[in-house]
């Protein structure tokens, strides 16, 4: 094997892994609001967790640099923060307490089609007929999964907040590509945590916290883990090396492959909603499900072509679960 084809291997597997670890932040982080957590409580502990520990990691591998590049950046590095991180994970999380596992995620994967909608309507910007046929795809199996010949059959709250995730997501593509080539991906990363860690303090309340849960046994995978190690996974597996993984595929593979693969990431967080919480989705589900993966992989790669965006970039889900 040759240097080239060594190092789109080594990619390939990173991004893997990355989409694996962020899949299975839904799942756990589930069953920690079952055992007491509200889905802000849980959020809040994932971000300010990862934030204790990418910010020192930044702040040793940038040092002034990245002082520097937040000063410049502040105000999309906040937006970000609020929108990209804040809001998209809080969002998720309260979608994923109240649906099944994969239709939050799902739901929250139509974001590139707001994307297309942004460039189209807002920026008056011309939309290739591919991605059109992307959006067209990615609805009519929106309408599969949520069941509109029931009257819309899931919970609206959690219908709601699973939109408004896909919502946060496109305003996260939005302002990656408004800064793509001036920030620093980790610097990205860390300030966009450390914002949204500061932002859902007082939402979140966590003083208030039942932090007893942590020590307890909570029920997960038909049998118990200690609420700690799901904390940890969560905030180090499913947030930290997540993010590090997928900036590790993106230094290897172009944006736009990095970024196909990453949508594996709905596929792991329903199996592993499956093993962990028993959640099964019905087969129409299912296969709407896969229509609304294809639907957004195929906008995705007209946005990429018709917005190219400079490489060393981090993968298109990589920053927003």
């Amino acid at each position: 094997m040759d240097g080239a084809a060594r190092t789109r291997a080594w990619g390939l597997g990173f991004a893997v892994v990355s989409s694996i670890c962020f899949g299975a932040s839904g799942p756990f982080g589930k069953a920690l609001i079952h055992a007491g957590l509200t889905p802000l409580q849980a959020v809040w502990l994932r971000i300010a967790g990862a934030a204790l520990v990418l910010v020192p990691l930044v702040l040793l591998l940038r040092g002034r640099a990245a002082a520097r590049t937040t000063a410049r950046h502040f105000p999309v590095l906040a937006a970000y923060g609020l929108t990209g991180v804040a809001g998209c994970q809080a969002l998720y999380f309260v979608a994923a307490s109240r649906l099944p596992v994969g239709i939050a995620i799902l739901l929250e994967f139509t974001g590139p089609i707001l994307v297309l909608a942004w460039l189209r309507l807002v920026r008056r910007a011309p939309v290739h007929r591919t991605a059109v046929l992307g959006v067209l795809v990615a609805m009519a199996g929106l309408a599969l999964v949520v069941q509109v010949w029931n009257g819309l059959a899931l919970d609206a709250l959690g219908l709601a907040a699973g939109l408004g995730a896909a919502a946060c997501q496109a305003a996260y593509f939005l302002l990656v590509d408004r800064v793509a080539g001036e920030v620093d991906p980790l610097v990205l990363t860390a300030a966009g945590s450390l914002v949204a860690a500061v932002t859902l303090t007082a939402l979140a309340a966590p003083w208030a916290l039942p932090w007893q849960v942590l020590p307890a046994a909570v029920p997960v995978g038909g049998g118990t883990a200690p609420g700690w190690l799901l904390a940890a996974w969560i905030i180090l597996v499913s947030t930290v090396l997540a993010y590090l993984t997928g900036v590790a595929a993106v230094h290897r593979l172009s944006a736009q492959v990095a970024g196909a693969i990453c949508y594996t990431e709905a596929v792991a967080a329903t199996l592993l909603a499956w093993a962990a919480l028993g959640e099964r989705l019905t087969p129409v589900q299912l296969t709407g499900g896969a229509i609304v993966l294809a639907g957004a992989f195929i906008a995705q790669r007209a946005v990429v072509e018709r917005v190219p965006v400079p490489v060393p970039e981090v993968p298109a889900a990589a920053l927003t679960r």
